[in-house]
This record gives C-alpha cells, structure tokens and sequence, in this order.
C-alpha cells in the first residue's frame, strides 16, 4: 500500500512457548498506569495540585484489580503463554484484552486531543481553561472511545486478532507519540508561564513532538512499530 518504511518478517522471529514471570510481571505497571488514568478529572487534579487521598483510594483499588487480573493471566503480556502465534490467523480476540486495549486508546487519545484543545483555546483567547475541558469533556470522549472499543472499531479490540500483524503498530506508534509528547508537555506546563506566549510555546512543542516521533514510529524506526509482513508464527503482546 505504498509503505516505505522497515518491516518485520514472521518466520524470523524467535517463537517461546512460555511468558517467564520476569515478563508477566514487567507488562503489570503498563496496565496499572492505563487504568489508574481513567477518572480523567480525578488524574487531573493529581498534575494539578499533586497526589491526594482519592488518588490513593483509586490506585489501591487499581493496584488489588490489575493484580488480581495478572495472577489470572488476564491481562495482555501477563498470560502464562503467548496468546497469539500466527499474526494472520482469524482467532478470536478474548474480552480482557478487548478491555484493556480499549481502556488504554482512551489513555492515549483522550489525554491527548483535551490537551491539544486546552492549549488552542489558550493560545486564541490568552485564558487557561484546561481544569474546565477536562470536566465537561473527559467523559464524553471517554463514553465515545469506549463505545468504538465495543464495537470493535479500534485497533486490537476486534473480533478476530486476524489483523494484529499491522494494528500493533499502530498502537505502539500511538504510545510512543503521545507518552514524549505528554512529556514534553509536562515539563513545559511547569517551567513555562500561562501566559498567551508561553501557551504557543507549549503547543508548537507538542505538535512536534507528535509529528516528529510519528514520523519514525511510521516508518518503522521505533520498537514494534514494524509491519510483520505476512509469512510465519510470531509472537505479540
């Protein structure tokens, strides 16, 4: 389709029967962090003012939930064996890492596209606004990408793992994007002024981040970010 960048060959990767625990217990944090973000607002707060008793209470309860789920092998990376071995295969796609994946896109995109609307409209009117389009906003995004991950229309959350080949790349590309732009943010957000310059700074900043590191993520130059062009077994997260 016109893609120029690295890709991945099937047949060459190396094929484990087994997840070791030092493996399953390193995916623990990514899903703790996925779901500890999801009270956008309440996360907000955390960025904001700093951690506080409700962020406890929600990480306890996130901490005790995830963990139950990895015991259980419930979690993507946490299963006792790779769940999918051949990246063509028309193999059902389980409902805990339908969740998971669907929480994780609202941790990527919902974040990002209120951030992204926080800093025009600061930019537009010189007024910062961020705490109240993270009110009004957060759950209505959250309802829809929820709602898209039901139905199946977000990468890794179909009926059929089929297409993991090609939809894992663009999930990781959307990882490594949003996690140094969100970075880049962050320390610009605490350094910089809410000053109507400070504000263009700080978008200008995020734009490219997101344009430079997806760049690379599309053509192939960051981890998992590779086509797995059609062929053999692999093995995916």
């Amino acid at each position: 389709m016109g893609y120029s960048g690295r890709v991945e060959y099937a047949e060459e990767r190396k094929i484990r029967s087994r997840n070791t625990n030092i493996y399953r217990l390193a995916h623990w944090p990514i899903w703790i962090w996925v779901f500890f973000l999801a009270p956008g607002p309440l996360t907000f707060s955390l960025f904001d003012r700093g951690f506080h008793w409700a962020n406890s209470v929600w990480l306890a309860a996130v901490l005790i939930g995830t963990g139950i789920a990895g015991l259980n092998a419930q979690l993507p990376g946490c299963e006792h064996r790779p769940y999918i071995l051949r990246f063509d295969e028309d193999r059902p796609n389980p409902l805990y890492r339908k969740v998971c994946y669907t929480f994780a896109w609202n941790a990527l995109l919902n974040f990002a596209l209120l951030n992204m609307a926080g800093l025009v409209y600061a930019v537009v009117t010189g007024a910062w606004r961020l705490k109240q389009i993270y009110w009004y906003c957060y759950s209505p995004l959250c309802a829809l990408i929820l709602l898209l991950g039901i139905l199946g229309k977000l990468p890794r959350v179909g009926r059929s793992t089929q297409g993991e080949g090609i939809e894992r790349r663009y999930f990781y590309g959307t990882v490594w994007s949003v996690a140094i732009a969100q970075t880049v943010l962050l320390v610009l957000w605490k350094t910089l002024p809410e000053t109507r310059t400070g504000s263009l700074i700080k978008l200008a900043a995020f734009v490219a981040a997101l344009a430079i590191t997806g760049s690379a993520a599309y053509h192939g130059l960051l981890p998992r970010t590779r086509p797995i062009v059609p062929g053999e077994i692999m093995i995916s997260d």
